[in-house]
C-alpha cells in the first residue's frame, strides 16, 4: 500500500491552478441578441470588402495578344508552323500591331502567359537541385538523382541547371516600339528587366558558384547546359549581375505555378517618358518566337497590365467575399425568423400555463 501510494503521488501533477485545471474560464452563451447582430455585421462587413476589390479589381486595365500563330491567326502562324512536332526554326520573328487611342495609366507590366502547362505536376515540380542552385560547387558536379532525366548528359558531364524545369526555360523574347505621330518612326520603348523576381529567391535561394580566377565561366567549367539550351547558363545575359543562377528570367520561371494557366512577369515600363503609363498612339511589339507550345495544345499570350492596391485584375477575390457575406446575411435572416417564430410560439404556451 505505502509503495503504489508514493509511486502514485509520484506521477500526479503538481497541485496548481493550471495543472488543475482550476482557472477561472469564461464559456460564452451565444442568444439571439448577439449572434444575430453578429452574422449582421459580419456580413456587411464582407459585402463592403467585397465590393471595394470587385470595383478594384475592374478599374485595372489589361491588355492581351494571342501570338501562339494558329493557322489564320495572325502573322505569328508562320513560325508557329514547325511548332506542332518540333521547336520553331531558331530566330523566327512576328509582330503585333496595335493601337492606345488615350493613356493606358501605369505603372505598366509586361507579362507572359502560358496556358495548358501543368506546372504543378509532382515529378515536374520536384525535378530540380536546390542545392545546385545556391552556388555549391560540389552539387554543380554532382546534381541530384530528383533531376532525372536531366541530370547528365549522355557524354556524362554534369548538367547545371539540371531537371526539367531547367530544360523547358521560357526563351522567347519580346521589344516594344512606339510611333509617337502617325507616319512617323518607331522609337524603342525601354522595358526594364531589373526586380521582376523576388527579392529572396535572387539573394537567399539563387547563388551563383565561386568565381574562378575572376570568371564565371570557369566557375562552370566540366558542366553542359540543358538539353533545350541553345548556350550555356553564364551566357543568359551580357550582365555580370543578372547572368547564371541569378539570372532574373531563369529566377521567375523556377518559381513554379500551381495552375495550368499562370502569367509570369517580363518586364516593367517605367522609364523615361513612359514612366506615367503608355501614351495614345501605335504601337509594335516584335516578337522572337522561340517557345514550343501546340505540341501540347497549349497557346502564348503577351499581356499588358497595371495594377491596383490590391495587385494585379483578380475578380474572383471580390465575388468570393460578396458570396460569403450575402450568406452570412442570408443566415442572419433566416435564424431571425425560427427565434421570433419560436418566441412567439414559447409566448404563448408560457400564457396557457
Amino acid at each position: 500500500m505505502t509503495w503504489s501510494a508514493t509511486a502514485r503521488g509520484a506521477h500526479q501533477p503538481d497541485n496548481t491552478a493550471f495543472t488543475q485545471q482550476r482557472l477561472p474560464a469564461w464559456q460564452p452563451l451565444l442568444s439571439a441578441s448577439i449572434a444575430l447582430p453578429l452574422f449582421f455585421c459580419a456580413g456587411l462587413a464582407f459585402i463592403g470588402l467585397g465590393l471595394g476589390l470587385f470595383y478594384s479589381s475592374n478599374g485595372i486595365k489589361e491588355l492581351e495578344y494571342d501570338y501562339t500563330g494558329n493557322p489564320g491567326t495572325g502573322n505569328c502562324s508562320a513560325c508557329a508552323l514547325a511548332d506542332q512536332d518540333r521547336a520553331p526554326p531558331l530566330r523566327c520573328s512576328c509582330a503585333w500591331y496595335f493601337s492606345l487611342p488615350e493613356l493606358f495609366p501605369g505603372p505598366v507590366y509586361l507579362y507572359y502567359e502560358l496556358t495548358n502547362f501543368y506546372q504543378n505536376n509532382r515529378r515536374y515540380s520536384v525535378s530540380r537541385d536546390d542545392t545546385q542552385l545556391s552556388g555549391l560547387p560540389s552539387a554543380l558536379r554532382h546534381p541530384a538523382n530528383e533531376c532525372a532525366p536531366y541530370q547528365r548528359r549522355a557524354s556524362g558531364l554534369p548538367i547545371a541547371p539540371c531537371g526539367a524545369i531547367a530544360n523547358s526555360l521560357f526563351n522567347d523574347s519580346f521589344s516594344l516600339w512606339h510611333q509617337r505621330q502617325p507616319g512617323g518612326p518607331y522609337v524603342e520603348v525601354p522595358l526594364d528587366r531589373t526586380g521582376i523576381a523576388w527579392w529572396t529567391d535572387c539573394h537567399v535561394k539563387f547563388r551563383n558558384p565561386p568565381l574562378v580566377n575572376g570568371s564565371l565561366a570557369l566557375a562552370f567549367h566540366g558542366t553542359a547546359p540543358p538539353p533545350n539550351w541553345p548556350r550555356p547558363v553564364y551566357e543568359l545575359s551580357p550582365d555580370p549581375n543578372n547572368t547564371g543562377f541569378i539570372n532574373q528570367d531563369f529566377v521567375v520561371w523556377m518559381r513554379t505555378a500551381a495552375l495550368p494557366t499562370f502569367r509570369k512577369l517580363y518586364a516593367r515600363i517605367r522609364q523615361g517618358n513612359y514612366s506615367t503609363g503608355l501614351p495614345r498612339g501605335s504601337y509594335l511589339v516584335n516578337i522572337t518566337y522561340n517557345y514550343p507550345v501546340r505540341a501540347f495544345g497549349g497557346h502564348k499570350l503577351i499581356v499588358f497590365s497595371n495594377i491596383s492596391w490590391m495587385g494585379g485584375k483578380n475578380p474572383f477575390l471580390g465575388i468570393a467575399y460578396l458570396v460569403v457575406g450575402s450568406l452570412c446575411i442570408l443566415m442572419g435572416f433566416v435564424m431571425l425568423v425560427v427565434y421570433i417564430r419560436y418566441q412567439d410560439q414559447n409566448d404563448e404556451d408560457e400564457e396557457e400555463e
